[in-house]
C-alpha cells in the first residue's frame, strides 16, 4: 500500500527546509527530478548555478575541497536547462562539464579523485558522478571512472565497498563497509542501467547488472531483523542507520520496474520500505539516518530526505507497473 501522499510532501518540504552542500543540492535535485518536479529542479539548479566557483564547481558552500560532489547535480541541471534554454544554466552546466573532463584531478588512469587536496578515491563519487558524465552523453568517460572507482574500493573477499583508497600509498585510509556508501555505489549503479544506450554499450550494461546484483546480495544478508543496518555493515559495535534501506529500497524497485532485476526482491524492499517509513515524523524529517553534518552518529540529513523520496517514488512506479501487467496493458 503506498505511503499518504500528505506524509511524501511534508518530507520534500522538509528536505527544501534543509542546508545543503553541493551533494546535498545534488540528490535533492535528482529526488524532484524523478517525481517530475521540474519547476522544483529549475530552482535549485539556479541556485547550484548561482553558487559556482570560478573553476566550474556548482553549489558550493562551507566545502571548497569536493571533486565530484559538486558533480551530483549534473542530470538534474542538464533537465533544467533543457526545460528553460537559460543562458545562465546554460553556462553552469558546460563549466561544470568542463571541471569534470578537463580540470579535476585524476589518476594516470584517468579516474577522478574525490577531493582537490589528496589523491583518494572515496565510494560516495559512484554517485557523484558517472552518472552525470553519462546523462550528458559521454560514456566512455563515465565508465572510466565507474569502472576505476569500483576496482580501487571493491572487496572481493566480503562483495562489499570500502569507503576510502589513498591512491598514493596504494592502500585504504577506511576500508570500513559503510552502510551509506554502500547505498551510494547501489544507487549510482542503477542509475548507470538507465543513462547507457542499450544498442552501443550492452555489454557494459550486463556488467553494470552483474556488479549491482552482486552487491545488492551482499548488503542484503546484513539486513537486522527490523529491516535496517548498521553503520558499518559487518559491525554490530556501530549505532543503527535509516538511509542505506531507502538506498537498497530504491534500487530494487527500481531494478524491478526496469526489468533488470528479478521480481523476487520485492519482499526485502517491502520490509526495508516499511523500517524506514517507521522513522518518519510528524513534520516529514526520517530520522537515524546517517546524521549530518558529520556522518558520524543517528540524525537527520537532506540525503536521508532526498533517498526517501526516490524510494517512495520508484515504489509508486513498481506498483503502476504490477496494475499494468494485471489489465494486460
Amino acid at each position: 500500500m503506498g505511503k499518504n501522499k500528505e506524509c511524501i510532501e511534508k518530507t520534500a518540504l522538509a528536505l527544501l527546509s534543509m542546508q545543503r552542500h553541493s551533494w546535498e543540492q545534488g540528490v535533492a535535485m535528482q529526488a524532484f527530478l524523478e517525481r517530475g518536479d521540474i519547476e522544483i529542479v529549475v530552482a535549485l539548479a539556479t541556485e547550484a548555478v548561482y553558487r559556482s566557483m570560478p573553476d566550474g564547481r556548482v553549489a558550493t558552500i562551507g566545502v571548497t575541497d569536493a571533486v565530484t560532489d559538486p558533480c551530483s547535480t549534473g542530470e538534474g541541471l542538464l533537465a533544467a536547462c533543457k526545460e528553460t534554454k537559460d543562458c545562465k544554466l546554460e553556462e553552469g552546466k558546460e563549466k561544470l562539464l568542463h571541471w569534470a573532463l578537463n580540470l579535476a584531478p585524476r589518476s594516470s588512469q584517468g579516474v577522478i579523485y574525490h577531493l582537490t587536496t589528496s589523491n583518494q578515491f572515496w565510494v560516495d563519487s559512484i554517485y557523484m558522478l558517472p552518472p552525470f558524465l553519462a546523462a550528458a552523453g559521454y560514456y566512455k568517460e563515465s565508465l572510466i571512472n565507474l569502472y576505476g572507482y569500483w576496482d580501487a574500493l571493491y572487496d572481493k573477499d566480503k562483495n562489499l565497498m570500502c569507503h576510502m583508497w589513498d591512491d598514493d600509498a596504494k592502500k585504504y585510509i577506511r576500508a570500513a563497509h559503510w552502510g551509506s556508501g554502500n547505498g551510494w555505489a547501489l544507487a549510482g549503479l542503477s542509475r548507470m542501467m538507465k543513462l547507457l544506450p542499450a544498442k552501443e554499450y550492452q555489454t557494459d550494461i550486463n556488467k553494470i547488472k552483474t556488479m549491482v546484483t552482486q552487491l545488492l546480495d551482499s548488503v542484503l544478508l546484513y539486513m537486522r531483523a527490523d529491516g535496517l543496518f548498521y553503520d558499518v555493515l559487518d559491525d554490530n559495535s556501530t549505532f543503527v542507520e535509516t538511509n542505506l534501506s531507502q538506498m537498497a529500497a530504491y534500487t530494487i524497485y527500481d531494478g524491478i520496474r526496469q526489468g533488470w532485476l528479478s521480481s523476487s526482491y520485492a519482499d526485502a524492499a517491502q520490509k526495508l520500505r516499511e523500517a524506514a517509513n517507521k522513522k518518519i515524523d510528524c513534520y516529514g524529517f526520517v530520522h537515524d539516518v546517517c546524521g549530518a553534518p558529520t556522518f558520524d552518529k543517528p540524525g537527520i540529513s537532506p540525503e536521508g530526505q532526498a533517498f526517501n523520496l526516490l524510494m517512495e517514488n520508484a515504489y509508486k512506479k513498481y506498483e503502476e507497473r504490477l496494475v499494468m501487467r494485471e489489465e494486460g496493458r
